[in-house]
């Protein structure tokens, strides 16, 4: 899986921008608001269908534009095909994929998968476990075809289950849903354990590159306590959630949790260090499904200089060139990259929103 060219329009300070990269190392080099981040945003819209630097569409939109147009081609199953995005000041989206409609920004992320290193990106282990619950299921997505209808199926179960217990005056008023629901919960539940099982060994091999003075341990929390029945948790937990107004437990809160000595990183490790491990998971959980995937990650690394020093520059190389993946880094200064990957890398110059090919 490569991107072979990229049009932007009106998105953010980039009036109009075309690029062709290469199959391996991009390097989008230009001064702070020069707008390379935004190419990197393009990018991430086209594979996720929404940016990581705003949920609101207006602040993309260039200024006085009514929508802003994304269009790229990429390799595919050893054919190019042609991708279609665009989005209205109020939110309308329209999506096409080889020249028909879609209607759900899920096949893009199955057409695109995308690994993001950027400067905020250690809030995955300092934030709440909803952006590590989306980690694991970016992986078991992409490895295990059966997993999205179910986790949709999931999703809607739950959303009647908590709309039936603002109503429930006893259980059985609602346990009607807990029969279906507590068996996917358990089916998707395992396939998200399988996953972790097989992409630790990696996590923790890559982690060790970056920070060997730790002994990093990984834990799965399932979402309920694995000792205890689901659906007989769940009854007994009728009158709590009832007051909650929202199902407590289950496959709705899983977890990672990344530890030291037992510990949470986040309360051992230096922001930065936290950086260095954000940078592992991501790196570990690409070349995984660079390996096992039937399409192939595609990195963006956001701000270059200040995620890795010199040193840790180093095994990010390294890890990049071993999973094969196609990469966009930002930059200011070229050197930085080119001590890394030699002259093998694109450069694409940015400046006041132009971009051009050196």
């Amino acid at each position: 899986m490569a991107i072979t060219q990229v049009n932007l329009s009106h998105f953010r300070n980039i009036k109009e921008a075309s690029l062709k990269p290469d199959l391996g190392v991009n390097l989008l080099l230009g001064n702070n608001g020069s707008g390379k981040t935004s190419i990197l945003e393009a990018i991430h819209f086209l594979g996720l269908g929404r940016s990581f630097r705003s949920h609101l569409t207006k602040r993309i939109v260039q200024h006085e534009q009514d929508a802003f147009t994304l269009f790229a081609r990429f390799q595919h199953d050893d054919q190019t095909l042609p991708l279609g995005l665009r989005k209205s000041r109020t939110g309308d989206t329209e999506l096409k994929i080889n020249g028909q409609r879609a209607d759900k920004l899920a096949q893009l992320a199955e057409l695109l998968p995308l690994q993001l290193i950027h400067p905020e990106g250690y809030s995955l282990l300092t934030g709440g476990p909803k952006g590590r619950r989306s980690f694991i299921d970016w992986g078991v997505f992409h490895v295990e075809p059966s997993f999205f209808p179910q986790w949709l199926r999931v999703k809607r179960l739950l959303k009647q289950r908590n709309a039936a217990l603002k109503t429930a005056r006893s259980y059985r008023d609602i346990g009607f849903w807990d029969n279906e629901l507590g068996e996917r919960a358990l089916h998707i539940t395992q396939l998200r354990r399988d996953y972790l099982k097989r992409l630790e060994v990696e996590i923790l091999n890559t982690a060790k590159d970056f920070l060997p003075e730790f002994e990093f341990s990984i834990e799965f929390f399932q979402g309920w306590d694995k000792s205890r029945d689901l659906l007989e948790y769940m009854q007994q937990n009728f009158e709590r959630d009832r007051a909650l107004g929202y199902t407590s437990i289950g496959p709705q809160k899983a977890d990672l949790r990344v530890k030291v000595d037992g510990v949470p990183v986040a309360d051992v490790l230096s922001r930065g260090q936290l950086k260095l491990l954000v940078c592992a998971l991501r790196l570990a959980q690409g070349k995984f499904q660079n390996g096992v995937g039937s399409t192939k990650c595609i990195f963006l690394i956001d701000d270059f200089a200040s995620e890795l020093d010199r040193e840790k520059r180093i095994p990010l190389a390294k890890h990049i060139a071993e999973s094969g993946a196609q990469v966009f880094i930002t930059a200011i200064e070229k050197e930085q990259i080119e001590e890394l990957f030699g002259q093998q890398i694109k450069v694409f110059h940015v400046e006041h929103g132009n971009v051009s090919e050196q």
